[in-house]
């Protein structure tokens, strides 16, 4: 039997990271450019730093998105979470993009957070933990988004992740809080994991929908979004399966509308 869809009040384009690649992801400035693009929501990474600050970053190690290789000490870790907010906070996370922004630094979930309620715009929070820190992550993240959202006048974040630990963690903290599950494969426990952490959506890689999928999922009273959608050919194929939003890169190519 099929489950209704409950209300959603989200906008169907989501700016990846902030502004895509536009700008240096998961930095305020990246914020900034995907709204000044028209976008009323974005998403972004969220983890763990060692005394348990919530900070935006993509990827495990500072490698990639900073220049902790050159900044941190010699034989340092690059692992991310092994570092404390007074030493994150210190990094460069533009420099690598572009000249125009070097200097931007890691921001908090905080601020991000205090910004997105200032200026009108929704957050899709992808729980990215460091490995070994799923449980963790998530009740860190589902507690500051529960305190900071708190009374707000417009739609609580959405959570979501490919760790199911983390959600569960997410929702023993703070169960209000819209959940989503992240799949870039189509296992056979999905639906099982899906229904368990109850989930509002799932949010695939945008090959693997067709009418078929997007029909389970609806039926399971659940939202179909799909990352990361940068084609234009790729975009009208999920609006015509019926999807629910999409998460670009190209927040110049989309007019969020």
């Amino acid at each position: 039997m099929s489950v209704p869809l409950p209300p959603w009040p989200y906008p169907f384009w989501i700016a990846h990271r902030g502004a895509g690649k536009l700008a240096p992801e998961n930095t305020l400035a990246a914020f900034r450019l995907g709204a000044a693009h028209g976008y009323r929501m974005a998403e972004c990474d969220a983890k763990l730093s060692r005394d348990g600050v919530v900070f935006l970053l993509h990827d495990a190690t500072l490698t990639r998105s900073t220049n902790g290789a050159r900044a941190l000490p010699p034989g340092a870790s690059a692992t991310a979470g092994d570092h404390d907010w007074a030493t994150l906070s210190r990094l460069d996370a533009g420099s690598w993009h572009s000249r125009a922004y070097a200097g931007e630094p890691l921001p908090t979930l905080e601020a991000l957070a205090r910004w997105c309620l200032a200026n009108g715009v929704m957050l899709d929070i992808e729980i990215k933990p460091t490995p070994g820190l799923e449980r963790d992550t998530g009740r860190a993240v589902a507690e500051l988004a529960a305190r900071l959202w708190r009374g707000a006048d417009q739609p609580q974040p959405l959570l979501t992740s490919f760790a199911p630990q983390a959600l569960q963690a997410a929702r023993d903290a703070a169960p209000q809080l819209p959940r989503g599950l992240l799949l870039d494969a189509l296992t056979a426990d999905w639906p099982t994991t899906a229904r368990a952490l109850g989930c509002v959506a799932v949010i695939c890689n945008h090959a693997l929908w067709d009418a078929a999928l997007v029909a389970q999922v609806h039926g399971m009273g659940m939202r179909c979004l799909s990352y990361t959608v940068n084609d234009e050919c790729f975009a009208q194929r999920l609006i015509v399966l019926g999807t629910d939003g999409i998460v670009t890169d190209r927040v110049d190519l989309f007019a969020p509308g």
